[in-house]
């Protein structure tokens, strides 16, 4: 048994890393539409939430203290501090040691159970949502750095873990905001990278519909919903799309519309 997962996030890692390689150590000074950080500031991020992750299933206790140092600087808005002290490599030693950890982690998380739980900086997780969560981490965060470096990502149907994750927190999304939660989601229909079509939910309650790439963009906040062309069937989805948020913490705000997008 292999844990496609793993797989998935490796190679969207080895995508991003040859794109900053090919574009070259200055490359890494550019400042992205991602909170003003540089490209070099989003690998030092991934890097250390990539190791903070196989901690989990290496050494438990010092994950736990990762986490338990994270928390404070996080909540004084000083992460990439954390970050800096946590992973003080720059350059090409960063580059090498962000890629030479992931690929290391590769053979450890392949071979583990899909359902086995870890521990998390929230929840327990399992494995399987783990490596889901790396892979749509290093997916999103390397929008900002595609974007930067006016690159245009070829997506493959891998993305399909992130489109899954979106879906299943469309009440986490309600919840973050102390909203009350629909009833029932509303459908949701994909046009895939490989042009197959993936339908999610039942009709009944309005739908979500367009390209899996652009869905996957909005639900993880690289991109306003009014900058895609996701249609939006339904006063539900409509809210769900202009809020969608599938990652944990407190609840964030989408980009503004026209700020996020492909340099020239």
């Amino acid at each position: 048994m292999t844990l496609q997962q793993a797989h998935d996030f490796v190679a969207e890692s080895r995508r991003l890393d040859a794109l900053i390689r090919e574009a070259g150590p200055a490359a890494l000074d550019r400042v992205t539409r991602f909170k003003g950080w540089s490209v070099e500031e989003i690998v030092r991020h991934l890097h250390v939430w990539n190791r903070g992750a196989d901690l989990s299933i290496t050494d438990e206790a010092a994950l736990l203290d990762h986490v338990a140092r994270a928390g404070p600087a996080l909540m004084a808005g000083q992460t990439r501090t954390f970050e800096r002290d946590v992973a003080p490599e720059t350059g090409r030693a960063l580059l090498d040691v962000w890629r030479d950890h992931f690929e290391d982690m590769l053979p450890r998380w392949e071979v583990l159970d899909p359902k086995r739980r870890v521990k998390w900086a929230g929840p327990d997780m399992s494995v399987r949502s783990s490596m889901t969560a790396r892979q749509m981490e290093t997916w999103s965060h390397g929008q900002a750095i595609y974007d930067a470096l006016g690159a245009v990502r070829k997506d493959t149907d891998a993305i399909r873990n992130i489109a899954i994750l979106g879906v299943n927190t469309f009440a986490w999304t309600f919840t973050v905001r102390s909203w009350p939660v629909p009833g029932q989601m509303p459908q949701v229909r994909l046009k895939a990278p490989s042009g197959v079509d993936w339908t999610f939910g039942e009709p009944g309650a309005g739908q979500v519909s367009g390209d899996a790439t652009a869905f996957c963009q909005v639900v993880t906040q690289t991109r306003n919903v009014a900058d895609t062309d996701i249609g939006m069937d339904g006063e539900v989805a409509r809210t769900w799309m202009e809020n969608a948020q599938c990652f944990a913490g407190p609840p964030h705000d989408p980009p503004a519309a026209g700020t996020r997008f492909r340099e020239a």
